[in-house]
């Protein structure tokens, strides 16, 4: 039976599977915690280009959304048109030095349509990141502790 395991940017729950979904219960409680993640792209010239987004966890796609203002005219826009690999970080320190993070690689798919809808303001174009692996550190009751590593590949 799948339980809630975090909340959108709107507060609605989300609700996931863990024998579904790409992300643990403490992965997808550690997202819905978090506004801004930073979103690496592969240019045309290779060249790596990082950048903070917002982003959301969308439980029926079980994707990471990223939208935005000026999203369809943005470099990272035309890097994932030239190469759909990509990486995504949520990260933050607790104190006194606690550090925690979700990473997640993927494979990012340009959508067109239905990007005004992630917050005010955004434009129609977003982006979903099918993950193919997740990284997580510091999320568990141990905190900073090599015991709350996980790494994992997703199967395809």
């Amino acid at each position: 039976m799948p339980e809630a395991y975090a909340t959108g940017w709107g507060g609605d729950p989300v609700v996931a599977s863990p024998l579904m979904s790409a992300f643990t219960q403490p992965e997808l409680e550690y997202l819905a915690s978090q506004r801004i993640g930073r979103l690496a792209t592969i240019g045309r010239d290779g060249a790596p280009h990082v950048m903070p987004v917002g982003f959301r966890y969308d439980q029926a796609t079980d994707t990471i959304e990223i939208g935005g203002h000026g999203m369809g005219t943005s470099k990272k826009w035309r890097d994932m048109g030239w190469d759909s690999r990509v990486a995504f970080v949520v990260d933050d320190v607790v104190p006194p030095w606690g550090p925690r993070l979700v990473e997640v690689r993927g494979i990012a798919t340009r959508e067109t349509t239905g990007g005004s809808g992630l917050g005010r303001g955004f434009d129609e174009e977003f982006v979903r990141i099918t993950p193919r692996r997740v990284v997580s550190y510091g999320l568990g009751p141990e905190g900073h502790d090599l015991r709350t590593f996980d790494a994992r590949d997703v199967p395809v």
